[in-house]
């Protein structure tokens, strides 16, 4: 018997979870039968067991369903958030099935109801009831503490989602929930019903399986909504004021129709009734009804509010009054924090009173139910008491008080934070996405919620809470929020090199996250912030190398020659101030400012004129300024000059020193993330090209687990997809191509010829494979590229030549089996097109290796002078040097030359490729 693993939903039986695990690897019901040794029959039923269960309709949807969940948080069956309540569930049979009724259908489900009708515990008993019919999980989402645009990331942050730049989180969202069926509750609504309104109305188009739970004071008015109103509590009023007053002093007891009389002055509201309870172990039944009436006589003038409102008003209010000043001061200063509060904030907010004294008062707001423990050592108000307390707070005239103490608070909670994140360097193994993270999501809302009531100006408090929470939502992996947060901390900087950081800080997050134009707007911004020369040169160099780096298009030349014009200008004028290193470099061992900006001058000169010379000097300049950063911008450059010189070699020695210097980056910081990523990408093409399979499969094994940005996939998959396909581990790209390819498609199809090279090497996989989907991936390709014909994609246009001579040799070598050989002028062009002169030279090797092999396989009558002209490349590429040597052996009959080519194929670990040249010695000891 197999145990249920963690994350395997409720009622998966042993055979069920190992039919799962088969399907899941893309075997067949007949592979899975052999492996279980079981009929397929049998398989089927499970299969179909399995697809009712999780609430998909096929197989593809049950393995994206199983794998999606394996990486997440959020499990199968598991509603996560759902508020933990240690008391009774008093009434509500009616709506809780209404509810639960509701939810069977495709309609978003509405509580509707004033404050304190119990809508919240509520929904929480239904979402715990309901997990069993939501087979795929979802979260319970507390909106009250968020803030205007925010309703997403408190969404995507439930549900265990991170971001996977350039997708937007939306889509992030939409696929997961999209997955079987989700449910996903959003409570406290009224104050984002706008918001709360677009995201179901997109959820409902994209995942319309989902189920969606909303609880407003306020109805949503969303396209066919299903309204359950929730009450005040009638017969069970009266139970719930027993149950709860006893649950104080088990021995109370009380006169029926003096709890009745209670429990009508407050309308049966259970949140008043909860808190009259919490009281009369203390007053007595007729000292509480005498209070209730006087607070009652004293409130009841309140107009233009629900009847229902101002009974709660009235209890909270006799409450509120029974405090003494300082319990009634602090209460009042409380409701600054949305999302609860720890010692230091409460006393950060009363900073007349010493820690111990404020822990005492909070002792007692927890005592008199005005406050309520949150978990660890936190608290948090009762939304509708927060609220009374901030209605009480402006009465009092303390608001803008208290507003500057809270963004003090934020201030150096922000900063503290932030400082654990520098915590000696944080080499990039040690994650901090998994290490210190839960404290900052503790009070996250209330960062945001503190900068969000700042205005766009200069202020010191301001500032440091903008930068420092940049930061922590970087780190946090809260990419697209922290470039706000960045240009928030330019908009309140006083000095302009704080605006010049914050833009900077900005720019290289863009450039983190792919996206390249938003930077390259940024850091022009930049260069125009600052007065001093060497700032302003410095900013335009980075500038200039970064349209080199990250950029491609036809719009670029005039956008790069007004920025060189620019540069030129700058750099000409004597310097009035060194330029420093943006706040978000490494702290330890600072480059002289000079020698810096002269680095970042030969940098960008080297990528716009080009050639190994410019790139040399530029990396020496690097060398001597000491900022590894810098350096590292420094060996891209030469990584390109020497990919254009055909050095591939060189170009992987010196991925290797940019692997080294990137070990201990400190990966929360975006200029550092930018590097780290880069360098990931750089390195596993470099292995790739030089023939290193192996060194390029872990290279992309370590980017998925270290790159700081995370798992996205269609930009991740490729680097993993090129070597599986040339190692000839078929079954394993066939199983990663469609779910890069679906990624594709759904963050809006942006054009990428480097990436088009990932599905081509699949639409190889596929035609060395014979599965007949050749062509199918081979447009798809084209599609990615933005083109008709390979040739005219830079980056495509080698890897497609090699890919399709390739496959042409295969088919000439087993020509009269399954495939059709190419005619003679079908092999003329396929080998000129390899032998073509290709802007983009990273794969030229593999093309000119297999255009070789190709000419020989169909006899050209030029074969010898082309490989001749191809032998080069075997110095450079160890996948080259097996290929010309297996076309050696076929154009000679040279017996040693084929097995020197079976001995590369091995040392590199491409199985298909020394498979073919094994049954080619074979056939010549045949004959």
């Amino acid at each position: 018997m197999v145990p249920r693993k963690p994350g395997e939903p409720h009622g998966l039986s042993p055979r069920e979870a190992e039919v799962l695990a088969g399907v899941t690897e893309q075997l067949s019901n007949a592979q899975i039968a052999r492996r279980l040794q079981v009929s397929v029959r049998t398989v089927e039923s499970h299969v179909s067991s399995l697809l009712r269960k999780y609430g998909v309709a096929d197989r593809t949807a049950l393995t994206a369903m199983n794998r999606h969940l394996s990486s997440t948080s959020v499990k199968p069956g598991r509603i996560t958030q759902i508020p933990v309540s240690h008391t009774s569930f008093v009434g509500r049979r009616q709506e809780r099935q209404d509810t639960l009724a509701a939810l069977a259908h495709a309609a978003p489900v509405c509580l509707v109801g004033p404050g304190g009708v119990g809508k919240t515990r509520l929904g929480a008993v239904v979402a715990q009831a309901a997990s069993r019919e939501f087979s795929a999980g979802g979260a319970f989402v507390d909106l009250a503490p968020i803030g205007e645009g925010f309703v997403l990331r408190a969404v995507a942050d439930a549900l265990g989602l991170a971001e996977r730049p350039p997708q937007p989180l939306a889509e992030v969202v939409a696929e997961r929930l999209a997955l079987g069926r989700s449910l996903l509750v959003l409570d406290n609504c009224e104050h984002l019903l706008e918001e709360v309104g677009d995201l179901v109305e997109r959820l409902r188009a994209t995942c319309p399986r989902a189920g969606i739970l909303l609880a407003s004071r306020e109805r949503p008015g969303l396209a066919g909504e299903r309204v359950i109103t929730v009450p005040p509590l009638a017969g069970e009023a009266e139970a719930l004021f027993l149950d709860r007053a006893r649950a104080i002093d088990p021995a109370f007891t009380a006169e029926p129709a003096a709890v009745a009389e209670v429990c009508a002055r407050l309308d049966g509201l259970p949140l008043a009734i909860e808190l009259a309870a919490s009281r009369v172990a203390a007053l007595g039944i007729d000292a509480l009804l005498v209070g209730l009436q006087d607070a009652l006589r004293l409130l009841s003038g309140a107009r233009g509010r629900p009847r229902r409102h101002r009974s709660l008003r009235a209890v909270i209010g006799w409450s509120y009054d029974l405090l003494d000043e300082e319990e009634r001061t602090l209460l009042r200063r409380l409701s600054v924090f949305a999302g609860g509060f720890d010692l230091a904030a409460a006393v950060a907010v009363m900073p007349d009173l010493s820690p111990s004294a404020v822990a005492d008062l909070i002792g007692r707001l927890v005592d008199k139910s005005l406050a309520g423990i949150a978990g660890g050592s936190r608290w948090r108000l009762l939304e509708t008491i927060r609220a009374f307390a901030a209605d009480q707070l402006t009465g009092s005239g303390e608001t803008e008080a208290a507003l500057r103490l809270r963004l003090r608070w934020a201030a150096q909670a922000a900063e503290t934070l932030e400082a654990r994140l520098e915590g000696g360097g944080q080499p990039l193994e040690s994650r901090l996405r998994g290490s210190r993270q839960p404290q900052f999501d503790l009070v996250a809302d209330d960062l945001r919620a503190t900068l969000a009531d700042t205005p766009a100006v200069p202020d010191r408090d301001a500032h440091r809470l903008a930068r420092s929470l940049a930061h922590l939502t970087f780190a946090r992996g809260h990419h697209r929020e922290a470039i706000d947060h960045y240009l928030a901390a330019a908009d309140r900087a006083r000095a302009a090199t704080d605006r010049h950081a914050g833009l900077l800080n900005a720019a290289d997050t863009a450039v983190a996250i792919a996206d390249g134009r938003l930077a390259l707007r940024l850091l022009l911004q930049a260069a125009d912030v600052v007065g001093d020369t060497g700032r302003r040169t410095a900013t335009l160099a980075s500038a200039l190398a970064l349209t080199h780096r990250y950029l491609r298009g036809s719009d670029l030349p005039p956008v790069r020659a007004q920025v060189a014009e620019a540069l030129q200008a700058a750099a000409s004028k004597p310097q009035s101030a060194p330029a420093p290193a943006p706040t978000s470099a490494p702290a330890s061992a600072p480059a002289p400012a000079g020698d810096r900006t002269a680095a970042l001058v030969a940098i960008a000169w080297a990528w716009q004129r080009g050639g190994l010379e410019l790139a040399r000097t530029a990396a020496d300049s690097a060398r001597r300024c000491g900022d590894p950063l810098v350096l590292l911008a420094a060996l891209d450059v030469l990584t390109g000059a020497n990919v254009q010189a055909g050095r591939m070699r060189t170009v992987q020695r010196i991925s290797q020193e940019r692997l080294a210097l990137i070990k201990d980056l400190p990966a929360h910081e975006p200029a550092a993330a930018a590097e780290i990523v880069d360098t990931f990408h750089s390195a596993a093409r470099a292995a790739l090209c030089v023939g290193d399979l192996p060194a390029a499969i872990a290279l992309a094994g370590r980017a998925e687990v270290e790159d700081p940005i995370g798992e996205h996939p269609y930009l991740s998959i490729p680097k993993l997809i090129r070597p599986l396909a040339l190692s000839g581990r078929f079954s394993k790209v066939f199983h990663q191509a469609p779910a890069m390819w679906q990624a594709w498609h759904q963050a809006g199809r942006p054009r990428s010829t480097w990436l088009s090279t990932g599905v081509y090497a699949a639409a190889l996989a596929h035609g060395l494979a014979g599965t007949g989907e050749f062509a199918l991936w081979r447009s798809r390709a084209l599609e990615m590229a933005g083109t008709d014909d390979p040739a005219t994609a830079p980056v495509l246009a080698a890897f497609a030549a090699f890919a399709d001579a390739r496959l042409a040799t295969h088919t000439h070598v087993i020509a009269g089996a399954r495939l059709t050989a190419p005619t003679h002028d079908d092999v003329a062009t396929l080998v000129e097109r390899a032998f073509a002169a290709f802007s983009s030279r990273w794969y030229e090797s593999y093309a000119r290796a297999a255009g070789a092999e190709l000419a020989v396989v169909a006899g050209l009558p030029e074969a010898a002078e082309l490989v001749a002209a191809a032998s080069p490349y075997a110095e450079q590429s160890t996948w080259a040097a097996a290929s010309l040597a297996r076309a050696r052996g076929i154009l000679y009959d040279d017996h040693d030359a084929l097995t020197e080519a079976v001995d590369l194929w091995t040392s590199i670990n491409a199985r298909f490729e020394r498979a073919c040249t094994l049954r080619l010695l074979s056939a010549r000891a045949q004959g």
